[in-house]
């Protein structure tokens, strides 16, 4: 009534078409995602999470738990303001105690612990008194209705503004009359975003997905059948109050009965508010009747006032319901994927429905907190906000998915368009700011910080999300323009491959490598292997590798060959590495310091590989350290390839531990390792400049480096050792760098 008192009937309806809008959509968009695959318990945070990823799943599902933990005490709040209302008028002013705030406490505290035995027993219960609630609401429904149509049954309420059904009420009430209420002037926006709140409940059934039998077609057909229900009651009951009330009335008897005969806009019980001798905070006389100014004029219009009382009931109890027993359900599944520390104990469930129901007592703790304040007007918005923000995501996950046309995106539910989507979304994020573009910021800092809080933390989750297949597109997208763009000197940058064997056996020359590359260019380590070897342990040294390489945090590709020898695997790899422009144009190799004892073939092999290398117009780079590169017989590490024996069982032999190099391991010195021995402890000049260059916050960081790197059984390296493994990862003096530059002419 209170819309259409401020908006009129034309703008009320508009208002009301824009809210079914975007809900409408927002549902199209939820229903393809509930019907890309099985949906399990966690209702709107488990479709955005898979959906869109970790981060933004788990920045909706905190916030839907603490929105709807708040929603379930503003629901009861009120209740408890019906109660009292019904109170004053039918009961002569009965009070508990002072008819305001503490009477709130009361009443919502008693009310709030029964809802939480009723949750506590199981969802039968909760679904039969939700049954019962509805066809209470049903028939408040009708009696407002019928008394509609059988108007007012005597003076007083015609002089507290009912008049029924006329034409000249409904004349007066088409256009919009924006009054200032609870200190703010108003507007079509504003009017919009208190009347938004009463359409945001379309994830209720989503919510709780995990007691449906069939959630993928249960909460499509139920969400779309309440849209549609709510859209035609939204749509009538505006006209019908718009053509039975007047906007203000003094609801003086005597005076309209004298002046009964004069039109609506003569009458003085419709038109002189100064009769009352009411005044707002303004000192502006108002009148105590009508539609800018009662909460109270269905119950005037209903056949039996009572029966409103009764739906008012049974509306914020079902929706208090419903909040109550939906926000433990998503901090449930939110908990079991540990997004968030601490909140884990809230995944265990009870009961053979796997009930929450140590969520419940959280949520009750945080609405009795609520309750104990009595007033929420202030987070109201907030918590509009919160809904939009996830309808909003939910809008863009199904757009982004159906965009980047991800091959696990396969929805039974048709009747979607991604540009449709979009436009939700997009509406969203403009209502959020319509309504209050403060809380609307304070809604996108929330996101953004626990947003930030779940990719810092990079939880180790395998969702199959569209932002993972996006990667995908944008990384192949990329790889093909580059293509078409030309290549200039300004733009060089050096593109390494590193025959590094196996990347865990040279530390220092991968690390040399990375130190010019540093994610800017491209690096990828080539591992030479003898042949034939299974798939299965291909798959097994990539997947070693490639952890390896995010321990030490080096961003880098990892490509294995087989070959007959090193010459032959590092001409495959020189051909084979890349795609398209994305190529080494630079070679890295160790320097072979057994050079004088190793085997003529070795040799041979070792000198033919630079001149593969050079014949292929590649650059070439040969580090050569005093202490050696290859530490394979020094570090043993979880993540270094293991030995090899060609068949489908990938074995460790005591001769072979992890990280040590194999028969079959082909190395830059073709056997075995760069030096014929071990690498030694520095010499004295080199360890005092260790020492001299390594100040108190080197120490941290070597610790941390010498975590990563560990020698046979676990035990832990020398100092000097680990200086020489992580030389290029320390600062280092001013010096000099010895640059051969080798050409053929």
């Amino acid at each position: 009534s209170w819309v259409v008192g401020q908006a009129g009937i034309v703008l009320a309806i508009m208002t009301v078409i824009l809210g079914n809008v975007v809900t409408t959509i927002t549902t199209l968009s939820m229903s393809a995602v509930a019907t890309n695959g099985r949906i399990q318990a966690g209702g709107v945070y488990y479709m955005i999470s898979r959906s869109l990823g970790p981060e933004f799943g788990g920045s909706i599902g905190l916030m839907f738990t603490l929105a709807n933990s708040i929603a379930a005490a503003t629901y009861i709040i009120g209740f408890c303001d019906s109660l009292k209302d019904l109170m004053f008028y039918y009961f002569d002013g009965a009070r508990i105690v002072d008819g305001a705030v503490n009477d709130t406490r009361i009443v919502g505290t008693a009310t709030l612990i029964c809802v939480l035995g009723l949750a506590i027993v199981g969802m039968d219960w909760v679904t039969r008194v939700q049954m019962g609630l509805l066809f209470l609401l049903i028939g408040s429904q009708i009696d407002f209705v019928v008394g509609t149509f059988i108007g007012p049954i005597d003076d007083t309420q015609k002089a507290q503004g009912f008049l029924g059904l006329r034409g000249d009420v409904l004349a007066t009430n088409v256009g919009p009359d924006y009054r200032e209420s609870e200190g703010r002037s108003q507007n079509f926006f504003s009017v919009f975003g208190v009347f938004f709140t009463a359409v945001t409940g379309i994830v209720a059934g989503a919510n709780l997905s995990g007691d449906l039998k069939d959630p993928a077609e249960a909460i499509p057909k139920g969400t779309l059948a309440a849209i549609v229900t709510t859209f035609i009651t939204y749509i009538i009951y505006p006209i019908m109050i718009g053509a039975a009330v007047m906007r203000d009335a003094t609801g003086n008897t005597t005076i309209y009965q004298l002046n009964s005969n004069l039109s609506i806009d003569e009458n003085p019980a419709f038109t002189d508010c100064s009769l009352t001798g009411r005044t707002d905070a303004n000192g502006t006389e108002v009148c105590e009747f009508g539609l800018q100014n009662s909460f109270q004029v269905m119950e005037l219009m209903s056949a039996w006032g009572p029966l409103i009382y009764a739906g008012c009931f049974a509306a914020t109890l079902s929706s208090a319901i419903a909040s109550l027993v939906g926000a433990p359900r998503v901090l449930q599944a939110l908990a079991k994927d540990k997004l968030y520390p601490g909140i884990f104990m809230f995944s265990k469930g009870t009961g053979a429905n796997n009930d929450p129901v140590r969520g419940y007592i959280l949520v009750f703790v945080i609405s009795f907190i609520c309750i104990m304040i009595g007033d929420l007007n202030v987070v109201s918005t907030l918590l509009s906000n919160f809904f939009l923000a996830s309808y909003s995501l939910i809008n863009f996950s199904c757009f982004h998915a159906s965009l980047i046309k991800s091959p696990g995106w396969r929805p039974s539910f048709k009747y979607y368009n991604l540009w449709i989507s979009l436009i939700g979304g997009i509406l969203c994020l403009i209502v959020m700011f319509l309504i209050d573009w403060i809380t609307a910021l304070i809604t996108f800092i929330i996101i953004i910080a626990l947003y930030l809080f779940v990719s810092y933390r990079n939880p180790n989750v395998n969702w199959g999300s569209s932002t993972q297949a996006q990667t995908y597109v944008s990384a192949l997208k990329t790889t093909l323009d580059l293509n078409t763009i030309e290549e200039h000197v300004k733009n060089y940058r050096p593109q390494m491959l590193v025959l590094t064997g196996p990347v865990g056996s040279r530390p220092p020359l991968i690390d040399f490598a990375y130190s010019i590359t540093k994610n800017i260019s491209l690096l990828a380590c080539g591992h030479v292997i003898q042949g034939p070897q299974t798939q299965r342990l291909r798959n097994s040294l990539s997947r070693q590798s490639y952890n390896w390489l995010n321990r030490h945090s080096i961003r880098a590709f990892y490509s294995l060959i087989e070959g007959t020898n090193l010459e032959d695997g590092a001409r495959n790899l020189f051909q084979l590495v890349g795609l398209g422009k994305l190529r080494p144009n630079t070679v890295v190799m160790g320097y072979k310091a057994n050079w004088r004892k190793c085997e003529p073939t070795e040799l041979r092999a070792y000198f033919n590989t630079l001149h593969e290398a050079l014949d292929m117009y590649f650059g070439l780079i040969i580090l050569r350290v005093p202490q050696g590169l290859d530490y394979s017989q020094i570090i043993e590490d979880e993540d270094c390839p293991i030995t090899m024996n060609g068949n489908d069982n990938i074995t460790q032999t005591p001769e072979d531990k992890p990280g040590q190099s194999t028969t079959n391991q082909l190395t830059q010195d073709g056997t075995d390792s760069e030096a014929s021995s071990p690498p030694g402890s520095p010499q004295a000049p080199r360890s005092a400049a260790v020492a001299e260059t390594n100040a108190e916050n080197g120490k941290k960081r070597r610790a941390s480096l010498a975590n990563l790197f560990r020698g046979p059984g676990g035990s832990e390296l020398s100092k000097d050792v680990l200086n020489n493994i992580i030389m290029f990862k320390r600062k280092q003096k001013k010096g000099n760098i010895d640059v051969w530059w080798l050409y053929d002419d």
